[in-house]
């Protein structure tokens, strides 16, 4: 699974062959399908198995008897988590996912629908106690997301900082701003 994303991230899906992935972990191409039946099988892997994880960070983030703004800080956290843990199959998470076959894509987009639902309302809970400025929840919830979504290509931060620190750094600035 990591070699294929590895793969996918460096070649994208459609030009990434089963030829070269049973290359890239020394097998013939013969035995590799004996493990596994197609390529679009470890993507849906990937992507399922990366949906699974957002999807528990959530429903972590809900049962939380916190402030709306330690649970988001905790969604980033965990997304900056994720992403730092397996950089290459969060990138065929985001980017690959719209080469699934129906009814993955269908299920796919579902979950990640769902996700943001809750993320929303996360956010609205937020906006109505006031803990929150009121503006729209989706572009809240869009700005938070869309902030982190390098992070899984700096993987040397990790390294420089440590995952606690890179994950408090980052969720103050997009919390509190960067203003003195």
């Amino acid at each position: 699974m990591k070699k294929a994303a590895e793969l996918f991230h460096t070649k994208g899906y459609t030009a990434t062959t089963m030829r070269e992935l049973a290359q890239v972990v020394g097998l013939e191409a013969s035995s590799l399908y004996s493990h596994i039946k197609s390529k679009e099988e470890l993507l849906i892997h990937l992507c399922f198995t990366n949906a699974k994880k957002f999807s528990d960070g959530i429903e972590e983030a809900e049962k939380q008897d916190s402030s709306v703004c330690e649970k988001i800080e905790f969604l980033l956290n965990q997304q900056i988590k994720i992403a730092l843990e397996d950089g290459t199959s969060v990138t065929v998470f985001d980017d690959e996912w719209k080469h699934l076959s129906e009814p993955y894509l269908s299920s796919f987009l579902q979950i990640r629908k769902d996700y943001q639902r809750r993320f929303l309302k996360i956010i609205t809970h937020g906006i109505e106690k006031k803990e929150l400025i009121d503006i729209s929840p989706s572009i809240i919830m869009n700005t938070l997301i869309s902030s982190i979504r390098w992070v899984h290509l700096k993987p040397e931060l990790l390294k420089q900082t440590g995952m606690q620190d890179l994950s408090k750094d980052i969720s103050q600035i997009i919390l509190t701003g960067i203003k003195k």
